[in-house]
């Protein structure tokens, strides 16, 4: 299964001293990573710095590395539990607050051209919103799964849980998303 992951066989060259192939892992996942960790922890500092900490373990732990599954889902599961660790923080008392319109990151330009981006920018506020309401794990399996393309099993294997579990998580994070949806929004209203 292993032997066509490109990933798998970076890894791999670099376990037996391939520098060059770590810099090509980084490349391809740091990025995808990063808006992963923005996503979960809402903090783009604090996730730019769990991406490096995330390839310092894997760097630190490319002499134990094992092909058991794909390169992403074992890097997702380091950033996740890294993540998870900076939300249980004390300082972080409840990560779940959404945020108010000027404080929310724009997700097109302020000044939009016509009506159709108006409506979208409604929506991609109204999506943010509901996700951010959403609880972590349901929040996290449904980015795996529908954002990052990860099958069900990736997912289980990098929040810990069963894929039968994730395939719950999911549906309620699907269902919750349509229930807190503001009808306006997605209907073109208002």
């Amino acid at each position: 299964m292993h032997s066509l992951d490109e990933d798998v066989r970076l890894m791999l060259a670099f376990r037996a001293g391939d520098d060059a192939a770590f810099d090509a892992l980084f490349e391809r996942w740091a990025g995808r990573l990063l808006r992963y960790l923005e996503r979960m922890l809402r903090e783009p500092a604090t996730a730019e710095e769990l991406v490096q900490e995330s390839f310092l373990r894997v760097y630190r732990a490319r002499e134990r590395y094992e092909p058991e599954a794909r390169f992403s889902t074992w890097l997702y599961r380091i950033a996740t539990n890294l993540a998870l660790n900076e939300l249980r923080r004390p300082r972080r008392r409840d990560p779940h607050d959404s945020l108010d319109a000027e404080d929310a990151v724009p997700l097109a330009e302020v000044q939009p051209a016509t009506d159709d981006v108006v409506h979208a920018r409604r929506m991609g506020e109204g999506v943010e919103a509901a996700l951010g309401r959403l609880p972590e794990r349901q929040r996290l399996a449904l980015w795996l799964s529908a954002v990052e393309g990860q099958s069900y099993a990736e997912v289980a294997r990098t929040l810990d849980v069963s894929e039968k579990a994730v395939k719950a998580l999911v549906h309620r994070a699907r269902v919750s998303l349509t229930a807190r949806l503001d009808p306006d929004v997605v209907l073109g209203e208002g």
